[in-house]
C-alpha cells in the first residue's frame, strides 16, 4: 500500500509509505491546513532521521571513520513497511540495511505510529537500539501548516501562542549550522507575531523551550496546537523569501555547532539507547476554529 487516509470525528489524515511522512490534514470542513509540497519546498512533514539539521561538512564521525550523511539524514527518503493499518491508526517501520549502515553504523528500528482521535492527530516515534553498542541519534518532526491557514487573511494576522513565557535567547543558522552566539528572542511574552522577515535569517531555534506546547492561530478561522514530549528544541521555519507554509517542528537535536569536529555520539543535541533499549517520544496537532 502506497498511502493510508485515517478518519475521526472533525479530521482526517493520509500518510505515504514514502517516509512515513503525513501528507494531508483536513479538518471538519475538509480545509486542508498542510502544505501540498509545492515548487517552494518540494516535502509536507518529513521525519528527521538519525540527524536534525546538517552535520559539518555532511559528514557523521564515528570511531574516527567518517560517513556521508546529508541534512536531516535518510529516513524521510526511504520506504517504510506497514506494520499496522486500521480506520483511525497505523504504524509504519523502518529498520537498518546495507544503505544504512554505509551511512550511520548502527543498528536500529524506528516505529513511526499515527493515531486519529476526535479533531486530533497523535504522532509517536519510537526508536529501538537493536544492536551491541550504544546507539547515538537524533530525531525531529518538521510538519508544514498552510500560513495563512484561511486564504482571505494576511499571514501577519497569525501568531504562536507558547504555554508560557519563552524569554531564553533563540538561536539561529549560517549555512544550515548552528551559530555559537545566541541572539535575543522575538517571542514577547507568550506571543511570536508571524511575518516573512522572521525567517530572513533560516529558522528560529529555541534550544530551551519553558513551554510543550504552542498554538497557531490567528483572530479567526482554523486554529491549530501542538503538543510535544521527549523533545528538547522547538524550530520554527518558512522559506526565506517568503512561502506559503510555516513548520513548527519539536526536535530532539540539533544542527551541528559551525566550530564541531568531534565524534557523532558527542554532538550537542544527540541521546545515546543502550543496546536493547528504546526511547519514545511524541506530539500531537489538535485542531480547532476562531469564533
Amino acid at each position: 500500500m502506497e498511502q493510508l487516509t485515517l478518519h475521526s470525528e472533525g479530521i482526517s489524515a493520509t500518510i505515504v509509505g514514502q517516509g512515513a511522512e503525513l501528507v494531508s490534514l483536513r479538518d471538519a470542513d475538509g480545509t486542508e491546513l498542510l502544505w501540498q509540497a509545492g515548487p517552494a519546498w518540494r516535502r509536507h512533514s518529513p521525519v528527521l532521521f538519525p540527524i536534525v539539521g546538517r552535520l559539518k561538512g555532511d559528514q557523521l564521525r564515528h570511531r574516527g571513520q567518517t560517513y556521508p550523511m546529508t541534512q536531516h539524514g535518510f529516513a524521510r527518503d526511504r520506504r517504510f513497511a506497514w506494520a499496522e493499518q486500521g480506520p483511525t491508526s497505523c504504524t509504519l517501520v523502518l529498520s537498518d540495511d546495507a544503505e544504512t549502515r554505509a551511512k550511520y553504523p548502527f543498528a536500529f528500528r524506528l516505529a513511526i505510529g499515527y493515531d486519529l482521535k476526535p479533531r486530533q492527530l497523535g504522532v509517536t516515534f519510537e526508536i529501538t537500539n537493536t544492536g551491541d553498542e550504544p546507539l547515538p541519534a537524533s530525531i525531529g518532526a518538521h510538519p508544514a501548516f498552510t500560513w495563512p491557514l484561511s486564504p482571505e487573511l494576511p499571514k501577519e494576522a497569525y501568531r504562536l501562542t507558547f504555554a508560557k513565557d519563552e524569554p531564553a535567547p533563540v538561536r539561529r543558522l549560517k549555512d544550515g549550522l548552528l551559530l555559537p552566539g545566541t541572539q535575543p528572542t522575538p517571542i514577547e511574552g507568550k506571543t511570536l507575531p508571524l511575518s516573512e522577515k522572521l525567517f530572513v535569517d533560516d529558522a528560529v531555534i529555541l534550544d530551551k523551550p519553558a513551554s510543550t506546547s504552542v498554538r497557531y492561530t490567528a483572530s479567526q478561522g482554523p486554529a491549530i496546537d501542538i503538543t510535544w514530549q521527549g523533545f528538547n528544541e522547538l524550530g520554527i521555519w518558512s522559506k526565506p523569501g517568503g512561502a506559503p507554509f510555516l513548520c513548527i517542528e519539536p526536535w530532539h537535536g540539533i544542527a551541528s555547532p559551525a566550530d564541531f569536529d568531534g565524534e557523532f555520539a558527542d554532538k550537542p543535541g544527540v541521546m545515546s539507547i543502550e543496546p536493547g533499549g528504546g526511547r519514545v517520544l511524541s506530539y500531537r496537532i489538535g485542531l480547532s476554529r476562531e469564533p
